[in-house]
């Protein structure tokens, strides 16, 4: 694998009352014929942080993007209706920010983002907006959040 570029925050895109962690997603996964879970790191809805794939094997979680990136994965990120939702909660906050102070204290030139931030460029400005998304993953804005609270204490 390309050393780390990049530290990639997605969603499960289930609704806020079903918990599941890497056991589940792997077994999704593999259903879809994928050779293992897809993602590094699966954050349950209590804040507990399960290891997926090592962090030296590539990972299958955003398409173009998954030599040199780890996928992270908070799970939630949907209502009911299976529409997006910003309904993560606070435990899973605080293990992101640990998480991710860690992976980036080893690799510090790594990119924090979003899922959707790695969708293309449509029009061509340099910036991926809202209708150029791909998909919602992970409903919140990863780099200005990951600003405010990377040198936050637990």
């Amino acid at each position: 694998m390309k050393p780390i570029r990049l530290l990639v925050v997605h969603c499960s895109a289930t609704p806020a009352n079903r918990d599941l962690g890497v056991a589940e997603i792997r077994a999704m996964h593999k259903k879809q014929g994928w050779r293992d879970v897809g993602y590094h790191y699966v954050i349950r809805r209590n804040g507990v942080v399960e290891k997926g794939r090592p962090d030296n094997v590539i990972g299958a979680h955003v398409a173009g993007h998954n030599d040199g990136s780890l996928g992270i994965c908070l799970v939630g990120g949907v209502k009911p209706d299976m529409t997006a939702e910003t309904n993560f909660t606070p435990a899973q906050y605080d293990a992101l920010r640990t998480l991710l102070q860690e992976l980036t204290g080893r690799y510090p030139a790594a990119r924090v983002c979003g899922h959707r931030d790695l969708s293309p460029d449509r029009n061509g400005d340099g910036k991926v907006t809202k209708g150029e998304w791909v998909k919602d993953c992970p409903t919140f804005d990863v780099e200005p959040w990951w600003a405010a609270n990377k040198g936050r204490q637990a």
